[in-house]
């Protein structure tokens, strides 16, 4: 259910307030109801300047999971919960025949969250492409190449509930949800039917297991772009929400860092849990953000104040394409003023 008629944390300013064109912005707008885009939220210093669609309706998360797990692992390393320099072996990890080699359980938790672990075990919701694409085993040591890891994901998703000893939807709902006042996360969470089905189009998140594939499940969300952009103002707040820090600062600067270079050519790198636009000069804040199925976003962009939040239905037929996100993106960017120090 949509819970619009609460209290909307966002005041609302004119496109020209935050420094962008109305007019390229309605142009915008015209390209998201041709493409079939469902939402898109643009935040300016914590001010709704556009909005498209339906913004309090949940839609899965796909990929876009993994920076709320970036926010409790924050959290619970600041709380001495988790050590990031602990290696698989010590946390007990392993996984089904073929297990885990001994070089594979040297990787540390730290190299699971750059998605540089060097373990290339079949996963949970590994899309076809992913599978294709996966090295083979043992081709790289642990902390020595990148691979956008599905594997890496999920078991960075058990090993936090086991230091939390809860699941990551109660932790994030107490230490997330709740604190930043969402409005339609509920914390509703389904065990999915026997074939993978998930019948509660409204339930916020559920477990996907393949224990064929591994013993660890992928974690999905589903979230509206409202409470997702909520999200977004926190990292760009660095971490505090009313005055109180909420996310430790440092480890919104650490996670966000460039460790791995992934297209150059565009200055696209990943950090921990999110990817990274290589900052133009070293004293600049890097963007950072994630896409979920190359169509969802969110964006962080410290150096304009910008949130960016963009939402597609993926769950029901759908045309919009990752094509349309770039070209979103390109507007929203073609759409700032030069002249606006913003």
């Amino acid at each position: 259910m949509a819970h619009a008629r609460e209290p909307d944390a966002f005041a609302r300013i004119s496109p020209e307030a935050a420094g962008y064109s109305s007019q390229r912005l309605e142009e915008l707008r015209t390209f998201l109801q041709q493409s079939g885009s469902d939402s898109l939220l643009l935040i300016h210093d914590g001010k709704v300047f556009f909005e498209y669609g339906d913004i309090h309706k949940k839609l899965l998360l796909h990929s876009m999971r993994k920076p709320l797990l970036n926010a409790l692992y924050g959290i619970y390393e600041a709380r001495g919960k988790v050590d990031l320099d602990a290696t698989l072996a010590e946390l007990g990890i392993d996984d089904v025949p073929p297990s885990l080699t001994t070089e594979e359980r040297m990787a540390t938790l730290s190299d699971v969250l750059k998605s540089r672990s060097g373990v290339y075990h079949p996963a949970a919701a590994e899309s076809e492409g992913m599978a294709q694409s996966r090295p083979a085993r043992g081709s790289h040591p642990p902390a020595t190449h990148y691979y956008y890891n599905n594997w890496d994901f999920n078991v960075a998703g058990r090993i936090l509930e086991r230091a939390m000893g809860r699941r990551i939807y109660d932790a994030f709902n107490d230490e997330i949800a709740k604190p930043l006042g969402m409005l339609d996360y509920r914390n509703r969470i389904v065990i999915p039917e026997v074939d993978g089905s998930v019948i509660d189009a409204d339930a916020d998140g559920f477990y996907q297991y393949e224990p064929g594939s591994s013993r660890f499940p992928a974690y999905h969300f589903r979230m509206s772009a409202y409470d997702l952009a909520l999200f977004g103002q926190l990292y760009l707040d660095r971490g505090q929400w009313h005055g109180r820090q909420i996310v430790p600062a440092d480890w919104i600067a650490r996670s966000t860092r460039p460790y791995s270079e992934v297209e150059p050519q565009y200055g696209l790198a990943y950090g921990m849990l999110w990817d990274v636009l290589v900052p133009e000069s070293a004293d600049e804040a890097p963007s950072f953000y994630h896409t979920g199925v190359g169509i969802h976003m969110l964006g962080v962009y410290p150096k304009h104040k910008l949130v960016m939040v963009h939402r597609v239905d993926t769950e029901h037929g759908y045309r919009f394409n990752d094509g349309d996100l770039y070209q979103v993106i390109r507007m929203i960017h073609g759409a700032r003023l030069r002249a606006a120090k913003h």
